[in-house]
């Protein structure tokens, strides 16, 4: 063998490698993969913004990802499935919501931690869900309700 095909193989080596661990890496922190943590679930009246790799946030702070969303056949409710690191111990009577980040921002879905001593173990329910705030709804809303008061003050 050449010493110049030597050399070639061995460079087309290293950047295979190199690749390989890059994807790994990407792979990791992606999201596409469930770290440690249990699996719970949220039923929601309104789910919106909510969609696969999602954060989970208590306190503001980042512990988890929404794994799935779909719609329960039988009552019509959006079902979020999510994750959270397994250091976080969550009370059963812990509650989420679906809030903003800012005005403009994304969704994420919020977990208030509860006072109960058990706590939620992998494949439990949150109860005590709320639904995600519809900004278009209230502007319309507040924006009708201007155009009835202008009308009510004409008669």
């Amino acid at each position: 063998m050449e010493k110049g095909r030597t050399f070639e193989t061995v460079v087309g080596l290293f950047v295979l490698i190199v690749a390989v661990f890059f994807f790994c890496y990407v792979y990791q922190k992606s999201g596409w993969v469930k770290s440690d943590g249990i699996v719970l679930t949220a039923h929601f009246d309104r789910a919106d913004g909510l969609t696969e790799g999602t954060d989970v946030k208590i306190s503001g702070v980042r512990v988890g990802k929404v794994l799935s969303t779909s719609v329960d056949p039988d009552n019509f409710m959006g079902v979020v499935k999510f994750y959270v690191s397994s250091k976080i111990k969550l009370p059963k009577d812990s509650s989420a919501s679906v809030l903003s980040d800012g005005l403009f921002g994304g969704k994420y879905l919020a977990v208030i931690p509860g006072g109960e001593d058990e706590n939620l173990k992998d494949g439990d329910s949150i109860e005590n869900a709320t639904s995600a705030v519809n900004i278009e709804s209230l502007i319309s809303s507040f924006l009708f309700s201007k155009d009835k008061d202008k009308e009510n003050k004409k008669d």
